[in-house]
């Protein structure tokens, strides 16, 4: 039986690091096959997941030896933490490796949604349309604000390339004073936030506290034309009325690569079909080719320094 199990996706090269020590059992979609992870489990000393892969009370009991969980990314909410620290299990999440990607991914986002229309035309400019006026009505990102939620690791690279377009930055951070400067971004309450905000970014954790943090209510507080981008966890924005929102033309739109239940399901997905203002990606904001050799290299280190191997 592996004495390490990977159940999702990994660079390979930090994975032969993990074989000179330790047999490796590595199953992309183990994630889905619970009742085959917990047999695997049995004399495993460590797991290396995402998010996909539950790592509950239960897989952890099938587990006995089990010394550490490798998370290759940042979010915790896949991964029963209090049952690991009745066990004296080590939860290692890969902090700040994909804090670049994320930030790009928002960037980018971010100044294609200020332009309406212009990026999102390609089928009828090939059908021989020309809808200059409309495509024209974009706007520019100088001079607006950008309100992070959440002002770790990846809101702060987040903001400095956002300063670096122009943007002006505000933060709300539960763990953070208001009325502060940090890193030339200023530290406001969440209703100052969502007021002031152009663009809403959310870099938060989900907890209790964080789920439908952006209902109904918050959206209609921000300001008409805003534009809300969402790469951390799909439970702390209400898909619903996100979508309401940007049907009724409140927002300017909206970039959504993180969902309430994933991989999102077609009736899920519905709710924003036909909208021309909304970026949907599949949970891949923190994914690109250098993020995920540093997580994955990251992972693999914490794992065997856990386990007394380096």
């Amino acid at each position: 039986m592996p004495e390490i199990v990977i159940t999702e996706f990994i660079d390979l090269e930090p994975v032969e690091r993990l074989k000179a020590h330790y047999s490796v059992h590595l199953d992309e979609e183990l994630w889905q096959k619970p009742d085959e992870l917990m047999a695997l489990a049995r004399d495993a000393k460590a797991l290396i997941v995402r998010n996909r892969t539950q790592v509950s009370e239960a897989v952890l009991k099938s587990g006995p030896g089990l010394k550490a969980i490798g998370r290759l990314g940042v979010g915790l909410d896949n991964i029963d933490v209090a049952a690991c620290e009745k066990r004296a299990i080590a939860v290692l999440p890969a902090f700040g490796v994909n804090a670049r990607s994320v930030a790009e991914y928002v960037l980018a986002s971010a100044l294609m949604l200020l332009r309406g229309s212009a990026y999102f035309g390609a089928e009828r400019l090939a059908a021989g349309q020309w809808p200059r006026a409309e495509m024209g009505q974009g706007r520019e990102a100088e001079a607006r604000t950008m309100g992070l939620i959440g002002f770790g690791s990846i809101g702060r690279v987040t903001a400095g390339l956002a300063r670096a377009a122009g943007l002006r930055t505000i933060a709300y951070d539960a763990q953070l004073e208001a009325g502060k400067t940090v890193e030339d971004t200023e530290l406001v309450d969440f209703a100052a936030l969502l007021a002031r905000a152009d663009i809403v970014s959310l870099h938060c954790p989900l907890t209790a506290q964080t789920r439908n943090l952006i209902a109904q209510k918050e959206l209609a507080a921000m300001k008409p034309g805003a534009i809300v981008i969402n790469t951390a966890r799909g439970n702390i924005v209400n898909e619903q009325a996100l979508a309401d929102a940007l049907r009724s033309g409140h927002l300017g739109g909206a970039a959504v690569d993180v969902f309430a239940s994933e991989p999102i399901t077609s009736d899920a997905g519905a709710i924003f079909k036909g909208l021309p203002n909304v970026i949907l990606t599949p949970h891949i904001a923190g994914i690109t080719v250098e993020s995920n050799a540093r997580t994955s290299a990251v992972t693999v280190d914490n794992v065997l320094r856990a386990l007394g191997k380096e």
